[in-house]
């Protein structure tokens, strides 16, 4: 903790608010929170919640950084495999969160120098801060294609055809943190201590995640004292989606295991990791708002949930095959042709993107689809579907 630097005296203001708020619910609960609740009020409450409030969340001067602020050669190549969808669907392109907007206006600029635009760039964005910026962003870098961007406060009815994309969505959904106990799952609460906050655990009760914790039992040892999470919202987020879905495809990028690494045992504390100005830390019961929350994936559940939804699994593989097979070799040759210091400063930001030790193994994608031809571009040059 004394590696973390200390937030303004206005930051702490508003943590204090929205600390005062959820020790008001633990109060009305008894005593205690799901700390799945706790998550989502820490990164979702209006106007205080970390996806709410004001602050810089993205890029150097952020707290972390995401795949499009590392590169524009991230949305180059994902722009691929719209085009080739698009291509087969027609429709739109539909993205989850769209952060600082900066994904949009790499797809949209690489589309456009490809003469296949979509029909129109839609934007599932809650926060109205980050739709601001992200407004902000596109009318500043692609003023021309304004008319094409629209933003939704909810999923458009059932019809849609084109590409869903979700960046680092998921992690960012709040989870169920468990510990099995040798014999019974234990559910991990937040309760009030002092002026902050602390953990308890108590039975699971929920037969949802009693049978969540059984399955993965079935799949993965489990032993005393492993602690790790669970996405109960995962589930019926993709089968929405289905819902809405008439044929396309669903992209999914973010950090993550399938099922058998997730669980590993020498995974045995989980994965829940925070994000405060560039340091990663593990106490998600600091500063309430003022962090971000996240979870790795399970790989292996996503693809579960989504054939059992409807849908297909149209590949999985790393980042960095993924980028690859959608020709970031050649966005650097082409900039190499005229520009060498324009192609020794992407040149590094590929390493970032691709290099095993940086963002290449962590990162993974997936695709979900209804009546897509497979393989898409990002998939066929490794599919990891048979480690799923």
């Amino acid at each position: 903790m004394t590696e973390l630097p200390a937030p303004s005296a206005d930051a702490l203001a508003l943590s204090a608010q929205l600390s005062a708020q959820i020790r008001q619910e633990i109060t009305a609960a008894g005593g205690s929170i799901p700390f799945s609740r706790f998550m989502a009020l820490c990164l979702y409450s209006p106007g205080l919640g970390y996806y709410s409030a004001g602050s810089i969340k993205f890029g150097a001067c952020g707290d972390f950084v995401t795949a499009p602020e590392v590169s524009p050669l991230f949305g180059r190549c994902l722009a691929q495999t719209c085009r080739e969808v698009l291509l087969e669907t027609g429709g739109d392109i539909l993205e989850f969160g769209a952060g600082s907007g900066r994904l949009a206006v790499d797809i949209l600029a690489e589309l456009e120098r490809q003469d296949a635009l979509p029909r129109h760039y839609l934007i599932l964005e809650p926060g109205a801060d980050l739709r601001y910026r992200q407004q902000q962003t596109l009318e500043r870098e692609l003023p021309r294609l304004g008319e094409r961007v629209r933003w939704l406060d909810a999923l458009p009815e059932a019809g849609f055809r084109g590409v869903l994309l979700a960046n680092e969505v998921l992690d960012a959904m709040p989870v169920e943190r468990f510990r099995w106990s040798g014999e019974a799952a234990e559910r991990f609460q937040v309760r009030c201590a002092g002026d902050g906050f602390d953990w308890c655990v108590e039975p699971v009760t929920d037969n949802d995640l009693v049978s969540a914790v059984a399955e993965l039992r079935r799949d993965c040892a489990l032993q005393a004292g492993f602690v790790s999470e669970i996405n109960p919202a995962l589930a019926p987020w993709l089968r929405t989606i289905a819902g809405i879905l008439d044929r396309g495809l669903l992209l999914l990028a973010d950090y993550g295991y399938p099922r058998h690494e997730y669980y590993h045992p020498q995974r045995h504390a989980g994965t829940l990791m925070c994000h405060y100005r560039q340091r990663a830390h593990d106490n998600p019961l600091l500063w309430p708002g003022l962090q971000d929350i996240t979870a790795h994936v399970d790989f292996t559940a996503v693809a579960a949930a989504g054939v059992a939804a409807g849908l297909a699994v149209a590949g999985y593989t790393t980042q960095a095959w993924f980028l690859l097979d959608c020709g970031l070799d050649d966005f650097l040759q082409q900039a190499g042709a005229s520009d060498t210091v324009a192609y020794m400063k992407l040149a590094q930001q590929a390493k970032t993107l691709i290099l095993p030790g940086e963002m290449g193994e962590r990162f993974k994608l997936i695709g979900l689809g209804k009546g897509v031809a497979a393989p898409v571009p990002g998939f066929r040059a490794q599919d990891l579907r048979h480690r799923l």
